[in-house]
C-alpha cells in the first residue's frame, strides 16, 4: 500500500512501545499518565447515568450536534466560572472527544505543512506528534521551574513567525511546571504584540495541591486587551472525572470554532451524546467540588511521598522540583559519583529491577536532554511509590 506521506513526519509514541515491555508481573509502574481508577467516582457516576436514561434517554441516545450537547456546553460554562473565565458563553465552546480531539483540530484548522509551530521544551509528547502529522516544524522554546521564560518566547516568535504557540501553563506534562502569574501576563501581551494563536491546554489546573495555581490564560485574558481574540484554551474531564467519558472543551475565536467544527463533522459527526449527558447531570449534580478535594489530597500525599523518596534514596544523584499540582514529577540525573546519567539506559535496567518510567527525550521537539525522565505518582500508592524508588535506586547503583 502506498500510505499518506505525512505518515513519514511521525514514530509510534515512546511511551506506548515502553507498556510493551511491562508485562513482568510485580512491576511497579510510573510510566504512565492516567489518573487512578480508584479515585473515579463510580457511584456519583452510576448515579447521573440513572438519571440520564431515566429522564433523558431520548436525547442522550440519539445524534446530537457536532457543538455539542447544549445541556453540557451550559455545564460547562459554569465549570468554567468557578474557575475565574466568568464570561464564556455555551455558545463560545465546542465540546471535543476529550482534549486530545480538540489539539487535532487545531492542528487541522491552523497548519500547512511547512509552518512553524512552538511548544515547550519539554512538553507532551502527543502534541508534537499531531502537529508534526500535518506537516509543522515543531520549535522548542526553554522551560524552568516558573514555565516557559517569555524573553526566549518572543526571540522564537521573532526569529520563526510561528502559526500558533502551545503551552501547558498549569502543571505541565512532563515538567510539572507552573507558569508565574507575571509570566502569564506577558505570554498574553506576546500573543497580542505579535499576532500569534497561544494554545492553552489546561488539563491538569484543577489538580492543586495547597493553594491555588495562578487564574489560567482564559481567565486573565480580559485583563490583557485583545488576548482573547488570540487565545484558544483547551479543557477536559479525563484527569478529574474519568478518562472514559472522553469529554473535552475547545474554548475559541469564533471563526476558529467554526472551521474546527466543521473539521469535527468530517471525523466523528459528534462527540457522544451519552457520554455527554451523563456528565453535564454529573456537573449539574454538585458534587464535583467533593470529587476534586478528595483526588487532590490523595495525589498531593502521594507526590510528597515521592519527593521523600527520591531525596532519601537517590540523593545527590537527581535533581528535581517539588509539584505543586498535576500528575507528574521532572527528574534530571546528574551523574553524580560517576552513576548513569542517561535516562534511556536507566529505564531497561530499572525494568529488570521490577520498575518502570519513561525517558525524558522524547517530550522535547528539537534538542533532547537524556538526562530527564518522568515519573507518575498518579497511580501508586504510597508503599509502593517507596517500594519503587527503592528499586530504582538499586538500578542506578548496577
Amino acid at each position: 500500500m502506498k500510505f499518506a506521506d505525512r505518515l513519514n513526519n511521525v514514530e509510534t509514541s515512546a511511551i506506548r512501545e515502553l507498556f510493551k515491555l511491562l508485562g513482568k508481573p510485580g512491576i511497579i509502574s510510573f510510566a504512565g499518565g492516567f489518573p487512578d481508577s480508584a479515585m473515579f467516582d463510580v457511584s456519583g457516576i452510576q448515579t447521573a447515568v440513572d438519571e440520564v436514561l431515566a429522564n433523558q434517554a431520548g436525547a442522550a441516545l440519539q445524534y446530537g450536534a457536532t457543538e455539542g450537547y447544549q445541556p453540557l456546553r451550559e455545564q460547562l460554562s459554569a465549570f468554567m466560572a468557578t474557575k475565574g473565565a466568568k464570561d464564556v458563553a455555551p455558545e463560545q465552546m465546542i465540546v471535543t472527544t476529550g482534549s486530545q480531539q480538540a489539539l487535532d483540530l487545531i492542528g487541522k484548522t491552523m497548519i500547512n505543512p511547512g509552518d512553524k509551530v512552538i511548544v515547550e521544551g519539554p512538553t507532551f509528547l502527543a502534541t508534537i506528534q499531531c502537529f508534526r502529522l500535518y506537516g509543522a516544524e515543531v520549535i522548542s522554546a526553554p522551560v524552568d521551574s516558573e514555565g516557559v521564560q517569555p524573553d526566549a518566547l518572543e526571540k522564537l516568535i521573532v526569529e520563526h513567525q510561528p502559526k500558533l504557540v502551545y503551552l501547558i501553563p498549569t502543571f505541565g506534562n512532563p515538567s510539572g511546571a507552573t507558569l508565574t502569574l507575571e509570566r502569564r501576563k506577558k505570554v498574553l501581551e506576546l500573543a497580542v504584540k505579535h499576532q500569534v494563536l497561544l494554545v492553552e491546554d489546561d488539563p491538569y489546573g484543577d489538580l492543586y495541591f495547597g493553594d491555588a495555581p495562578p487564574p489560567s490564560l482564559l481567565a486573565l485574558s480580559p485583563s490583557v486587551p485583545g488576548s482573547r481574540e488570540w487565545l484558544a484554551h483547551c479543557g477536559s474531564l479525563s484527569k478529574v472525572l474519568c478518562p472514559g467519558l472522553r469529554i473535552g472543551w475547545l474554548i475559541g475565536h469564533p471563526d476558529l470554532l467554526a472551521r474546527a467544527t466543521m473539521c469535527k463533522q468530517f471525523s466523528d459527526a459528534h462527540t457522544s451524546t451519552y457520554a455527554q449527558a451523563t456528565a453535564a447531570q454529573y456537573l449539574q449534580s454538585g458534587v464535583m467540588p467533593e470529587t476534586l478535594a478528595r483526588v487532590r489530597a490523595v495525589y498531593a500525599e502521594r507526590a510528597k511521598a515521592m519527593g521523600d523518596a527520591l531525596r532519601s534514596e537517590l540523593g545527590d544523584a537527581v535533581e528535581f522540583v517539588q509539584p505543586k499540582g498535576g500528575l507528574f514529577m521532572w527528574v534530571k540525573l546528574t551523574g553524580a559519583r560517576g552513576q548513569e546519567s542517561n535516562a534511556n539506559e536507566l529505564a531497561k535496567r530499572a525494568i529488570a529491577e521490577g520498575v518502570a518510567f519513561v525517558p525524558g527525550a522524547p517530550f522535547f521537539s528539537q534538542n533532547p536532554d537524556v538526562s530527564t525522565l518522568r515519573l507518575s505518582f498518579a497511580t501508586a500508592d504510597v508503599d509502593k511509590i517507596r517500594e519503587g524508588i527503592a528499586r530504582l535506586k538499586k538500578a542506578l547503583a548496577a
